[in-house]
């Protein structure tokens, strides 16, 4: 593969590209956000390795560029901030995966390789519905009757993963592990509470409501 790594600690950037070498990988290796952003733009690569931190530019805005011009080219984002809400800030800016410093460069290798097996991105739809509601996921825009509404990332991935299963029940758990990364219940009640306020932005000041409650099994998007 083509690869290109965007990264300004100069340690990392050549443990990186010299390991991705040896791999038997064509590697571009620059250390500026902005030189980043231009290489990605005309270096048909066939993955992209973005350090959230760069001068010039920052990464999770160079990845947020780019899928706003429609460059849908995976990017695994490095960061030194592990957090939840960082996470997800960072999904919602486009990034397909996100890695956590310090890392082993064999779970870096098998991250790429896992991206490089999934379909190509021509093939994946660009937009979801259910009924009058329509996600934009190039654009992380959501409109409901020619409306658009402003959610939160935590809400868009939400309401991204309950329109993408659409007519199926979602369990709290499942809500869980998909939209807080979280394997346990933390014995609060924050599914219920998004919920409530995905609700008052995309059902109540329309007529019909999509997210439906299924008694003792959790929600599930109709339409």
């Amino acid at each position: 593969m083509r690869i290109l790594v965007i990264e300004d600690d100069v340690t990392t950037g050549d443990y990186v590209a010299d390991g991705l070498r040896r791999e038997g990988h064509v590697v571009d290796l620059v250390r500026d956000g902005r030189d980043g952003l231009i290489q990605a733009t005309t270096g048909g690569h066939d993955v992209l390795v973005v350090d959230r931190m760069l001068p010039g530019l920052e990464g999770l805005a160079l990845v947020r560029t780019l899928r706003a011009a429609g460059n849908r080219t995976p990017a695994i984002v490095l960061t030194a901030v592990g957090g939840v809400e960082d996470r997800i800030e960072g999904l919602g800016a486009g990034a397909d995966d996100y890695l956590v410093k310090p890392f082993a460069f064999g779970e870096l290798s098998a991250r790429i390789a896992a991206l490089a097996r999934r379909p190509a991105l021509r093939d994946e739809p660009t937009t979801l519905t259910a009924g009058d509601l329509v996600i934009d996921l190039l654009r992380r825009r959501v409109t409901r009757a020619g409306v658009e509404i402003d959610l939160l990332p935590r809400e868009f991935a939400l309401l991204e993963h309950l329109v993408r299963r659409k007519g199926r029940v979602q369990t709290r758990t499942m809500l869980l592990e998909a939209v807080w990364d979280i394997s346990f219940d933390p014995q609060t009640n924050v599914v219920e509470t998004h919920v409530s306020r995905l609700r008052a932005k995309i059902d109540r000041p329309f007529a019909t409501e999509l997210i439906q409650t299924v008694r003792g099994a959790g929600y599930r998007v109709e339409g």
